[in-house]
């Protein structure tokens, strides 16, 4: 279970240092921003050791003396560089300027580059908007998009580097967990699977990679489903592979038939609860008690890092304000009495799968 921040153990200096870093939280992310584009982080990183003087920076970024300067006073303080020490440079009154493990991270670290380039290109700009997604339960910070109702039917509509940097934040957790989850799937050797809402068909070309043998279905909206084709067919995996459209929020939508695994990742915390419920209970309704529904969430409680509960609680806010107004990264157990709600019987929970996964192995209660 993680540990929660426990407020009792901080001094009130401390307490009052964190509001600061809270009232003025804009100006460490934009200040970052400043690093990374001006190639000032990259630069010092290159020199990680015996650090580098600011003379030095200044002429290999092209930015002025004074730019530099104030960008690296604040980064001090903030915790993205350090000075080393230098007794020969100290006489001279000369500072060496180093990184500091945060800004390592920030620069090699995968899991970082991805959600804070998910920030910088697609969240920034309308969390502005956060609040009054609040009031009115709907994406208002989508606005500086385009006037659309949901997120999802435009992604492709998207500017490229906003695209880019949405899907490698979505592709980068799922991909994690899929090649740990594969054997698992294909253990009970299934010839048909039907990937709910595959979106541009990860999954799904990941299962036909795997296995030569078994065909795959996905359910989507149109739009996804093109895109999935496409990409399907560039890796010449089309003759196994099978569309069918569908509105998964459709009270009577019917299901693809003769699966024998109905596959869900990061499909249904994209909906709020009332519409996990028509969701779920449309599968229920749809499959015999021989066929398998396979769910794959993040559960925010159930991480072994306080930082990936923290991540995932961000990304709660970011459906608020951008996907739909309504969903959210769910709690494992108001989650799993929503699947058992909907006339579905968790067989199996497995946890710490991939990067925080969850998978419910579910089936029909009969």
């Amino acid at each position: 279970m993680i540990q929660l921040p426990q407020q009792d153990e901080l001094s009130a200096i401390e307490a009052k240092s964190m509001a600061q870093h809270i009232a003025f939280s804009p100006y460490i992310f934009q200040a970052t921003v400043a690093m990374k584009e001006l190639g000032i982080l990259q630069f010092i990183d290159k020199y990680r050791r015996k650090g580098v003087l600011l003379s030095d920076i200044v002429k290999a970024v092209g930015v002025s003396e004074y730019g530099v300067s104030v960008l690296l006073d604040f980064a001090l303080t903030c915790g993205l560089v350090t000075v080393v020490a230098d007794e020969e440079d100290d006489q001279k009154n000369l500072a060496r300027y180093s990184l500091t493990k945060v800004a390592f991270f920030l620069l090699h670290d995968e899991m970082s580059v991805v959600n804070f380039e998910f920030t910088q290109h697609f969240g920034y700009q309308g969390l502005a908007k956060l609040t009054e997604s609040i009031k009115t339960g709907k994406p208002e910070g989508l606005k500086v998009f385009g006037n659309w109702e949901t997120l999802y039917p435009h992604l492709a509509e998207l500017p490229d580097q906003i695209r880019e940097s949405w899907f490698s934040f979505d592709h980068f957790y799922s991909d994690h967990a899929f090649d740990e989850i594969l054997p698992i799937i294909f253990e009970s050797k299934p010839k048909h699977i039907v990937d709910i809402g595959g979106n541009t068909g990860r999954f799904t070309t990941k299962c036909l990679q795997y296995n030569g043998e078994v065909h795959m279905t996905i359910m989507d909206l149109p739009p996804q489903l093109a895109k999935a084709s496409q990409n399907i067919a560039v890796l010449g995996l089309a003759e196994r592979f099978h569309q069918f459209p569908c509105d998964m929020l459709d009270p009577k939508q019917v299901l693809a038939e003769k699966a024998d695994i109905y596959w869900m990742s990061q499909f249904l915390d994209c909906f709020s609860e009332p519409q996990i419920k028509i969701i779920l209970s449309n599968i229920a309704n749809g499959i015999t008690s021989k066929q398998k529904v396979f769910i794959l969430e993040t559960f925010w409680d159930a991480q072994q890092f306080d930082a990936a509960a923290f991540s995932l609680n961000a990304t709660s806010l970011y459906f608020t304000c951008f996907a739909n107004g309504n969903s959210r990264m769910y709690a494992a157990d108001k989650f799993m009495a929503l699947v058992e709600a909907s006339g579905l019987a968790i067989e199996k929970r497995i946890d710490n799968i991939g990067l925080g996964h969850s998978l419910l192995i579910c089936s029909k209660v009969t």
